[in-house]
């Protein structure tokens, strides 16, 4: 379990670096919210988007994405609704998947508008 969080600890520093690469300021990390959780929470220009970190060292149980099921899905919506409430965000919103392998070399596939 530990080994999976160090992973998944890692995944979310190599999103948050590659967002802010593309001009996003990220606002919020681990966001939490009943039993939901958001893993980035990040602004560029006027659009709030909502991202899921997942993070492989392959892919004999899929690709990282994949793990993104419609309960997940269901529940970071859940957690991004309380979080335009308590902020009072009036813009528009996008929720975004990052994929990261670690199979051979670091590879991020971001999936933008992934779900909704």
């Amino acid at each position: 379990m530990a080994s999976n969080k160090i992973k998944g600890d890692l995944g979310e520093e190599l999103a948050s670096s590659y967002l802010n690469k593309l001009g996003f300021t990220i606002v919020e990390r681990n966001y939490r919210y009943k039993r939901a959780e958001i893993d980035i929470i990040a602004i560029k220009d006027k659009l709030l988007v909502f991202f899921e970190v997942k993070t492989r060292n392959g892919i004999g149980y899929g690709y990282p994405e994949e793990a993104v099921n419609e309960k997940k899905a269901e529940m970071v919506i859940m957690a991004a609704n309380n979080y335009i409430l308590d902020t009072g965000w009036e813009n528009d919103i996008r929720f975004d998947i990052i994929s990261i392998s670690m199979q051979d070399k670091q590879q991020i596939t971001h999936f933008k508008d992934a779900f909704y």
